[in-house]
């Protein structure tokens, strides 16, 4: 046990460091910044590091010229782009949704499994939401097949310098069609065309340590890598 203990600082010690800032204007909530922001920073339960400091998982824009520098890094055989294209070649199409017109496919995508990553869904997830509220510094986004069914959802968070991968779920039976690499693949696209020239350099998707084996595999095919992060109250 304690070998172990210091093998993970070992690791923690080599993780490189990047400061990220929160940064909020007239038009988001302020509300929902500040409270994001002191649960990332707020004490982890090993109380000598932040919550949401140690191996997050983050797509830093600074290390690329371009979309196509980034592709090259995820391209290949059995790539994350390899999945992308395979689910683009059967019809598939990311696009942004007001998820109040996916109601019923969001309910079904939600519970077309009981488990995920080797965890129970929550309830919350098993319930139908009849009504969805959008916060206001966010934006939603889908994969939906030939004939406009929702087939996976993400929301996703703009916090000044970076976006947030609040929520990214996925209908079981098209998983293995590549509707998950299709979403992120084509939002970092959309990253790197729309979003960064409005000061967004990262994409955040929780943390390496305490995500499944599964989880970690499908985050390091999409260029995420983990950082040790310190992060900035802007106003």
């Amino acid at each position: 046990m304690i070998q172990k203990i210091l093998n993970t600082f070992k690791e923690i010690s080599k993780l490189p460091k990047i400061s990220i800032k929160f940064k909020n204007s007239n038009s988001q909530s302020i509300d929902n910044y500040e409270v994001t922001y002191r649960y990332f920073t707020k004490p982890h339960r090993f109380k000598i590091i932040k919550n949401k400091s140690i191996g997050v998982a983050i797509i830093d824009f600074n290390l690329y010229q371009n979309f196509d520098e980034y592709y090259k890094i995820i391209n290949g055989k059995n790539s994350s782009a390899y999945y992308a294209r395979k689910a683009s070649k059967r019809g598939y199409e990311f696009i942004e949704i007001d998820r109040r017109d996916y109601i019923d496919d969001i309910y079904e995508i939600n519970t077309s499994s009981l488990t995920r990553q080797g965890k129970k869904m929550s309830n919350s997830y098993l319930k139908k939401v009849k009504e969805y509220q959008d916060k206001s510094n966010y934006r939603y986004f889908g994969v939906i097949d030939k004939n406009g069914k929702l087939l996976s959802y993400c929301n996703i968070g703009f916090y000044g310098e970076f976006t947030l991968i609040s929520t990214l779920l996925g209908h079981k039976k098209y998983l293995n069609d590549g509707i998950m690499y299709l979403m992120l693949v084509e939002f970092t696209k959309l990253m790197f065309e729309e979003y960064q020239k409005d000061g967004y350099r990262y994409i955040m998707y929780d943390t390496f340590f305490g995500a499944s084996d599964g989880l970690k595999k499908f985050k390091k095919k999409l260029g995420f890598k983990p950082y040790r992060v310190t992060w900035i109250w802007e106003n």
